[in-house]
């Protein structure tokens, strides 16, 4: 190990870090795929979970499940503190002000429509533009041509150059009086690449555009404290961050929330309700309609307390170190291509093989017990910028070490010289 991340830390000490004895408490990772030890690298997609979440979720099951906000009983009680408790947790986590500006969502999708649909839709106006970046989801593209079609606005992307880095330069020309609202990913599913958010949010606020970020590839791999940044809202998933699925986030600045109407109806969202009209309660109770899925964000408080006794600074650093070596090992495979090449890179490398399809490579790779993720990665313009339909794509997790690289690497040199 280097001296970035040499051993294991417990509670309290924000020193040091050792993946491989983090890796012991993720059961899953304890199997064999086609009879080879398991490498898992498809974190991009989902992360695995700690047994801590596992069993915290088990657990609130069997001793505390109770619907919330509505009982008296003891029961109900420790759910909804629970529940609660897990708010407090993510406003601690991304540094928010105030607890209201968390609100919760089935996942980071359904958060940028909420966006879309309850802050930007009503101010939208024929020939106002949304800027997104070329690099983005298609979760922070498509919500946005559905309110931009509904007005005559249009959807226009900032570009990205060969590298694979947001051109900060065409994002200044672009932006102008039209601009309604910038979104923009903090870390590429893609290429890897993490964008000057700060600056950016800057470049955008000068103009008086706000900011929405998607950071479901970020939070699990930098350092995320939304006033520092100063982004108008920001999303992200549970479960790509060691949380279970089913639970999304959105932080929004207070006054932005405050003036948003209720984006879907239901219980939970009103004060009073007459069938002459209804009104609505306070925030951020107005944007969660229904019952919540109470234990998984039992279960994200629960991912975020085993994530926090990491010091995240040396996670970053292991992961770089990590994507640094897996880039230097396929740059030596003959016909192999990484898919851009950006100054500050974590969490994914994507790449194409020469005369292999990138399904049969990910194929290939799970013989030998491999699991990548191949395809478009729901990012089919970034894939055509770059003249590809698709790619083989790589991402690492807390769990990731030197050897999961050397499979990778090993695995990718004998498909190319026995196929390529």
């Amino acid at each position: 190990m280097s001296d970035m991340a040499t051993e294991v830390r417990a509670p309290g000490d924000a020193l040091t870090f050792d993946p491989d004895a983090v890796r012991a408490a993720f059961p899953i990772l304890d199997q064999e795929m086609n009879g080879r030890p398991m490498v898992f690298l498809d974190s991009g997609a989902s992360t695995q979970k700690p047994e801590a979440v596992i069993a915290a979720e088990a657990e609130f099951y069997r001793h505390d499940y109770a619907n919330i906000h509505r009982g008296v009983y003891d029961l109900s009680q420790r759910a909804s503190d629970a529940f609660d408790g897990g708010r407090r947790k993510v406003q601690a986590f991304l540094g928010a002000a105030d607890w209201r500006e968390i609100v919760f969502t089935r996942n980071t999708t359904e958060a940028i429509n909420l966006v879309a649909w309850s802050f930007l839709e009503p101010r939208l106006q024929p020939s106002d533009e949304i800027l997104v970046t070329t690099m983005e989801h298609h979760s922070n593209i498509v919500p946005w041509q559905l309110v931009a079609m509904r007005h005559g606005a249009k959807v226009v992307a900032v570009p990205i150059t060969d590298a694979g880095e947001l051109n900060l330069a065409a994002l200044r020309e672009m932006i102008g009086p039209r601009t309604k609202m910038l979104a923009c990913t903090w870390v590429s599913n893609v290429l890897g690449t993490v964008n000057p958010v700060a600056e950016i949010v800057g470049i955008a606020h000068a103009a008086g555009v706000p900011v929405l970020l998607d950071a479901a590839q970020a939070v699990q791999h930098v350092a995320v404290d939304v006033q520092e940044v100063g982004a108008d809202f920001l999303a992200f998933s549970a479960h790509k961050i060691y949380g279970p699925s089913g639970v999304g986030v959105l932080y929004g600045k207070r006054e932005h929330l405050e003036a948003m109407p209720p984006w879907q109806g239901g219980g939970g969202i009103v004060d009073r309700v007459t069938f002459e009209g209804t009104t609505y309660g306070e925030i951020p109770f107005r944007f969660e309609a229904g019952t919540p899925d109470i234990a998984g964000v039992h279960g994200l408080g629960t991912a975020l307390d085993w994530f926090g006794q990491f010091d995240i600074r040396a996670v970053e650093a292991h992961e770089i170190r990590l994507m640094a070596e897996a880039q230097r090992a396929l740059q030596q495979i003959p016909g192999l291509h990484a898919l851009g090449d950006p100054r500050h890179r974590t969490g994914a490398l994507s790449f194409w093989v020469d005369g292999l399809h990138h399904q049969d490579v990910g194929a290939m790779l799970d013989l030998d017990g491999i699991a990548i993720r191949t395809g478009h990665h729901c990012a089919q313009p970034l894939h055509r910028r770059f003249g590809l339909e698709g790619s083989a794509r790589a991402s690492f997790g807390i769990y990731n070490n030197e050897a999961d690289v050397a499979a990778l690497a090993d695995s990718l040199r004998y498909i190319v010289r026995k196929y390529g």
